[in-house]
């Protein structure tokens, strides 16, 4: 084999060693650290930390970074700069409730998150340079040429730390990459940051004091998180580049690789040698050779682009274009209405008529000219979904004959304007009713119980039933509607997905959907499956039982989410404690409501592969007396897919106090992840 097929080799076995090492299982290393004293509960600076830690969740910037004060307590907060405003609010929520759990009574703390870091204290916190804690994750794979890659990758931070010690008030933030000169890897790629409230001469300082730590290391992914500015460089793609673009970063290029050396000249006059004429035989051969080498070399580059676009075509092909093979499609023309038809049926689109505001549009009470009543999703011009979950929608709804679906009765589609015509469902929407006071108690535990069932049965005939083999993706309570007999149907396919009959899992660079509902598989990595669905049945289930919203519940003083609420309780032996009062007060068996709270912690466990299917879910629900198993943990970080990390992924963990050098983990093991995108 020759030196570029071994180099090839050891790129594959590097990554394989990648992906065994995120199977090994180590403590989180994203807990939060403390310094200082401890505060008493109930005190005054316990209000306060909880209100300033509301504010930062609540209140932050496009640019992903908040500071605040109340009272005595202070804090910030501070997003990876690539990720959009939604997923940094996101991030700084879970953050702002684990650090109280993880910490608990500490008057100063930190915690790091993947995409976010939060820290508080009753010091001055606002333009003050802390010089600890510093956490690094390190991967324990090294380069093959030391020396070579610790000087690219030297080149590459200084490049970093000053496109971020010269950004602006709102982002300081520095991102790119660089080719490796003598590696066994093409690039390197880095990303460094620093609180925006920093002058450019603290930014400057704080990257050059954290990379230190780097410097007798020759590891191909390092993290070093510090209370101020991080730093991660990987010899992957690890950051959203369109994120970075839309705020004006201007991205670090990788610089090109130098030339290889000329072959050395030969003495014999004649050839290709330092003495050889000019228009001899030979020189005739060499523009010969050059005339015939460059249109095939053309020839071969443009089959080469051709076939990676068929591939990535191929690869991309979404369910929408594989519902386009089903035998009736043409019937879906059949279902189109003029677009003044449905205007007029709407009253222009009153506001009188409308239900509701949906993610991708408003929902509109209408009547026909035959009589029939109808709902009319409008979708709006900038609701993110596109012509093709549009046609996505019609495709895979109009194949589907379920009496716990909403039927599609049709759609329109006129200029910029995209309308789906829906049979009208007197209740409006479950949340309406489980999360209203005044609304719950008229769904008693028999309403509950056959809402829970006829979800299942729906999610059963969508799995597997149905011709279409159909994964919903975003099941919530607010899209389950309730028609004049509560019976429920599910309903908004604009993000399901078709699956092939022989199709049990895939990925997706895009996450869509609903933070609370989703599985950590889906939200981290972008895995979704039939178990994605039976994850968010599973939280809908024990949003049922209890009238909570999973990523809002207040029961304990530190707020927690319903599962991880749930699961204490169930674990205590107490889980009757986590129903609705409503229920518990009403005339339903309590043994019935714990039955289904078992349903639903087998559902949403943190091992997919453990999840029962939805096939067995119906058969639970239909037999009493039918055993079930005992459920293992649930993924408590489900609202927010920037949460902890999963502790199934591996990571070396060393939380420091001041910066020094050549200082190295006991417990090292791999840092590198390998993220869709």
């Amino acid at each position: 084999m020759n030196r570029r097929g071994r180099r090839k080799l050891r790129m594959i076995l590097l990554i394989l060693v990648y992906l065994s090492s995120m199977a090994l299982g180590q403590d989180n290393p994203y807990n939060c650290t403390t310094n200082g004293s401890n505060y008493t509960k109930n005190s005054t600076y316990s209000a306060n930390l909880t209100a300033l830690l509301r504010s930062l969740s609540s209140n932050m910037s496009d640019y992903g970074f908040r500071t605040a004060s109340a009272g005595a307590a202070n804090g910030l907060a501070l997003c990876r700069a690539d990720q959009t405003p939604h997923m940094c609010r996101a991030c700084v929520e879970s953050a702002s409730r684990e650090v109280l759990e993880s910490c608990p009574g500490a008057t100063q703390a930190a915690i790091w998150y993947e995409y976010c870091t939060l820290r508080y204290s009753d010091d001055p916190i606002h333009s003050t340079r802390v010089a600890d804690p510093v956490k690094r994750l390190r991967n324990t794979q090294n380069s093959l040429n030391g020396d070579a890659f610790k000087e690219d990758r030297a080149r590459l931070l200084s490049d970093l730390t000053a496109q971020a010690a010269n950004g602006t008030l709102q982002l300081k933030v520095g991102a790119g990459a660089r080719s490796l000169s003598r590696s066994d890897f093409a690039t390197i790629y880095g990303l460094v940051q620093c609180t925006p409230d920093f002058t450019s001469e603290d930014c400057r300082r704080c990257l050059t004091e954290i990379a230190q730590i780097l410097q007798n290391y020759t590891s191909i992914g390092f993290r070093v998180l510090g209370p101020d500015c991080v730093i991660r460089y990987e010899v992957i793609d690890f950051y959203n580049e369109t994120r970075l673009r839309e705020l004006g970063v201007q991205l670090v290029a990788s610089q090109p690789l130098p030339p290889p050396p000329p072959p050395p000249p030969t003495s014999q006059p004649g050839t290709n040698g330092d003495n050889a004429i000019p228009g001899r035989k030979d020189d005739n051969k060499t523009k010969v050779m050059i005339f015939i080498a460059v249109p095939v070399g053309a020839t071969l580059i443009f089959a080469a682009f051709a076939i990676i676009f068929i591939k990535r075509r191929m690869k991309r092909r979404s369910a929408y274009e594989i519902a386009e093979t089903a035998e009736d499609n043409s019937n879906v023309e059949s279902l189109q209405y003029g677009f003044s038809s449905i205007r007029a049926a709407t009253n222009d689109f009153a506001d009188a008529n409308k239900l509701g505001q949906g993610g991708f549009g408003a929902v509109y009470k209408g009547k026909l000219q035959t009589g029939e009543e109808i709902a009319v999703k409008r979708l709006s011009k900038d609701s993110g979904q596109g012509n093709v979950e549009f046609k996505n929608e019609v495709l895979l709804v109009a194949n589907l004959q379920h009496r716990n679906l909403v039927r599609l009765l049709g759609f329109s589609m006129e200029g910029t304007e995209r309308v789906l015509i829906y049979e009208f469902v007197q209740n409006a929407s479950l949340d309406q009713f489980i999360f209203d006071p005044v609304k719950r108690p008229q769904l008693d535990w028999d309403r509950r119980y056959k809402i829970i069932g006829g979800i299942a049965k729906g999610l059963l005939y969508l799995h597997e039933d149905s011709r279409l083999k159909i994964i919903h993706r975003d099941l919530k309570a607010s899209n389950v509607l309730l028609d004049g007999d509560m019976n429920p149907k599910i309903a908004d396919f604009g993000m399901a997905r078709l699956f092939k009959q022989d199709e049990t899992q895939a990925n997706t660079r895009k996450i869509v959907g609903t933070y609370g509902y989703m599985p950590p598989e889906y939200a981290m990595h972008g895995k979704y499956s039939n178990k994605s669905d039976v994850f968010s049945f599973g939280v809908l289930v024990l949003e049922i039982l209890s009238g909570q919203r999973n990523v809002c519940i207040q029961k304990e003083e530190n707020g927690e989410s319903l599962l991880t609420f749930t699961w204490k309780k169930w674990r205590e032996g107490t889980a009757a404690n986590t129903i609705d009062p409503v229920l518990r007060n009403g005339a339903g068996s309590e043994r019935d409501m714990v039955r289904c709270i078992h349903i639903g912690l087998l559902c949403v466990q943190e091992n997919a592969a453990k999840r029962p299917t939805m096939a067995s879910v119906a058969l639970m629900l239909s037999s009493t007396t039918m055993s079930l198993p005992v459920p293992s943990q649930p993924a408590f970080y489900l609202s927010s897919r920037y949460g902890p990390i999963d502790s199934k992924l591996s990571y070396s963990s060393e939380v420091r106090t001041g910066v020094s050098q050549g200082s190295s983990s006991v417990n090292d093991v791999s840092v590198t992840e390998l993220y869709p995108r």
